[in-house]
């Protein structure tokens, strides 16, 4: 009796132990959706493009990490008719992090022009929460973080994965953002899997550029670029402006 309960006292341990297993080095998969149709103005032309357009567009991207390095890009498209002009620059951003020096690179496609920004790590003032909820085979608790001055994040963390990342240039949580919505830009994030094997360590490098901006340099450019847009004639010009900067800075 006392040979059976040892066994079972050490089963349960050895259980325990894997299920507390924390992890270093992974590549996950997020599934990203937009309600593209939200993002857009009311003007006629945006209506007759509303017409032709399914509400979502989706789109898969994976998140690779390895000794407290990072990058986050494109992988593919699900299965629907997108033009061109709505998936190009999405395809060719990409995001590197480095935790233990809080650096940050990011290559971003603004209509057509490539920008290359290198900086340390964006700040994001975080308030945790006591929700939690399952993603992806974790378990994740909530935060709400404040980007941009003023657009709100909705992210679930999980601390079982240790980098303190996350999809786009999401980090500063005690864990790997796992779940992420962006109510003001319409759009979610979800990881669909996480996989311990296949990781390779090579590709986890920023991109190389002639020239790098800093994140208020860059913002600064684009902002210049943008002033004029706004138009008297289209009370809903403000809105798809805003949607571009903050994609662009996000």
């Amino acid at each position: 009796m006392k040979k059976i309960l040892l066994f079972c006292f050490c089963a349960g341990n050895i259980s325990l132990s894997q299920a507390q297993q924390f992890i270093s080095k992974a590549v996950i998969e997020f599934e990203v959706k937009t309600n593209i149709k939200k993002t857009m103005g009311n003007d006629s032309w945006d209506e007759l493009m509303k017409s032709q357009l399914p509400d979502f567009k989706t789109g898969y991207y994976n998140y690779i990490f390895s000794n407290g390095k990072s990058i986050y890009k494109f992988d593919h498209w699900a299965e629907q008719k997108i033009p061109s002009f709505l998936r190009n620059e999405d395809e060719k951003n990409q995001y590197y992090f480095d935790h233990a020096n809080n650096k940050f690179f990011m290559q971003k496609s603004v209509y057509g022009t490539s920008f290359s920004i290198e900086d340390t790590i964006p700040a994001i003032h975080w308030k945790l929460s006591n929700e939690s909820r399952v993603i992806a085979g974790f378990n994740c608790r909530k935060a709400v973080g404040i980007i941009m001055d003023s657009v709100y994040v909705f992210a679930f963390y999980t601390d079982e994965i240790m980098i303190p990342g996350g999809p786009v240039s999401i980090s500063g949580l005690p864990g790997m953002v796992l779940g992420l919505t962006i109510p003001r830009m319409y759009t979610s994030y979800i990881a669909t899997r996480v996989s311990l094997s296949g990781v390779n360590d090579a590709v986890i490098v920023p991109v190389a550029s002639k020239k790098y901006y800093t994140q208020s340099s860059f913002r600064s450019a684009l902002l210049e670029r943008s002033k004029d847009w706004e138009s008297s004639d289209d009370p809903e010009s403000r809105k798809w402006i805003d949607q571009f900067r903050w994609n662009a800075f996000l």
